[in-house]
């Protein structure tokens, strides 16, 4: 079984991929045999939808960017989950996240394809409460059109997902507490996939 993380900020290996490396790592330590993969969406071409029409019959846009590949990367037969990780701009999810769950659609209008698979979210902002709870919340709206399973952090906490501050000493990697919410949804994640592909 696959997890799958999506690391949509326009920067390489900063505030998101850390939260998000750390909830694939704790989906690995809690399901013997999960394999992750961490895509960057930083320095691919995923342009916004333009409601064309092309993916109504197949899953193929008319766009000739990197979404192709991970459309690919959404369609295979071993996927149990996806965890998309956004920073917080404006008190929304970052113009990437944005693209990429819009650009999902042909997998909804071809037969509900990430249909049962479980998605979780994470977000990071530069203040502890910084539009965080709203982030995840436009994410897991995606994810349940899709037909997704969506999971919280799990206990103790069992919030929205993943919350990361990396506004304060150390960044990203000095938010414990974060990481800690990044783990319980990897792990979350990685035992509700596992039982619904048991």
């Amino acid at each position: 079984m696959k997890i799958l993380g999506i690391c949509a900020s326009p920067r390489r290996r900063q505030t998101s991929y850390t939260a998000l490396q750390a909830a694939l790592d704790a989906a690995k330590e809690a399901v013997e045999g999960v394999e992750t993969q961490l895509v960057e969406m930083a320095g691919k071409q995923v342009n916004g939808c333009l409601a064309c029409g092309k993916c109504l019959k197949e899953v193929r846009c008319s766009q000739d960017d990197d979404m192709s590949d991970l459309l690919t990367l959404l369609t295979q037969k071993d996927l149990g989950g996806v965890i998309i990780a956004s920073p917080v701009y404006l008190g929304c999810m970052s113009s990437q996240a944005k693209a990429f769950l819009d650009r999902t659609v042909p997998l909804r209008r071809n037969g509900f394809l990430l249909r049962n698979k479980v998605g979780g979210a994470i977000a990071v902002g530069g203040m502890r409460n910084g539009g965080q709870s709203l982030v995840l919340q436009q994410i897991h709206a995606a994810m349940l059109v899709q037909d997704m399973v969506v999971v919280s952090d799990g206990q103790p906490t069992s919030h929205f997902g993943g919350t990361g501050f990396s506004g304060g000493e150390g960044g990203m990697k000095g938010d414990e507490f974060g990481l800690s919410t990044a783990r319980g949804l990897g792990r979350r994640v990685a035992e509700v996939a596992a039982k619904l592909m048991a």
